[in-house]
């Protein structure tokens, strides 16, 4: 089952504090990213955070679950957590820190005729 766009809309919002949240549409469901690196999914109107250390101290009892099959864990945020946007803008900085930069993409070279 694919994601609402108004779901999206709501974590994206609940997320504003913590730098530029943006989304892209994958195969149905959503990837978020802050400060443009990869963050988390929205699948089937859940969202998954990534696993990090900074991320599983601050939410204590964490729930994993993989986002879809054959995906590696991910922390499951509850519907709760998502309804107060200072600690999820929190969890999400602290996330996006311990996170490696995106790998940069290769410049695609124009062939010559």
């Amino acid at each position: 089952m694919a994601s609402q766009q108004k779901t999206v809309d709501l974590i994206v919002n609940q997320m504003r504090f913590a730098g530029e949240i943006t989304f892209r549409k994958m195969f149905g469901e959503y990837g978020l990213y802050c400060n443009s690196k990869l963050i988390g999914l929205v699948c089937d109107d859940q969202l998954f955070i990534k696993p990090t250390q900074a991320g599983r101290a601050q939410i204590g009892q964490v729930v994993e679950a993989p986002p879809y099959p054959g995906a590696k864990p991910s922390f499951l945020i509850s519907a709760k957590q998502i309804q107060d946007a200072a600690w999820l803008s929190e969890l999400v900085y602290s996330v996006y820190q311990e996170l490696p930069a995106p790998k940069p993409k290769p410049v695609k070279q124009k062939s010559k005729k």
